[in-house]
């Protein structure tokens, strides 16, 4: 069973926001420098995504070697809730599937919901879960502040 409460702020955004010296780890460990490079199995969609964003958020100091697998599903779950969003634009919410009998005959038609509906929504989720680690929602970057020229959030040098 994991610990209680919200999820821990990470320190860097401890020291940013002015938290007491003894309750900031200063011994976390930090990722090497290091390329930051897409997974082979990152799809096309999934790329296009990731080429476009990751070279920010590396700059930013928020994409590390260590992140690489995390930020991979999101760019996945990106590309496949477009997918999902086109299909549902192109069959409509509402789709007609056959109705069968016990032979395997078709008997007739109902109405129901086009289910890339569902795919569209645990995508949404993943995109919404994924991307807040990342700062990649507007109520999670408002939370954050960037110090330095250089827009890194190393606790050691702002500790110092």
């Amino acid at each position: 069973m994991g610990e209680r409460g919200p999820a821990g702020k990470p320190t860097a955004l401890r020291v940013l926001h002015g938290d007491r010296k003894d309750r900031i780890n200063t011994a976390e460990p930090q990722p090497d420098t290091g390329d930051v490079l897409p997974p082979d199995w990152l799809g096309d969609d999934a790329l296009a995504v990731w080429d476009a964003l990751a070279g920010d958020l590396e700059a930013k100091g928020v994409l590390t070697p260590w992140d690489v697998e995390a930020f991979a599903n999101w760019c996945d779950a990106v590309a496949r809730r477009r997918r999902a969003a086109q299909a549902v634009e192109e069959e409509g919410e509402i789709v007609e599937s056959p109705v069968f009998n016990k032979n395997g005959d078709v008997t007739g038609e109902r109405r129901g919901k086009n289910p890339w509906l569902l795919v569209l929504a645990e995508a949404d989720a993943q995109v919404q879960r994924y991307g807040a680690r990342f700062g990649l929602t507007p109520s999670d970057r408002a939370q954050l502040k960037i110090g330095g020229a250089d827009g890194g959030l190393g606790a050691e040098r702002l500790l110092s």
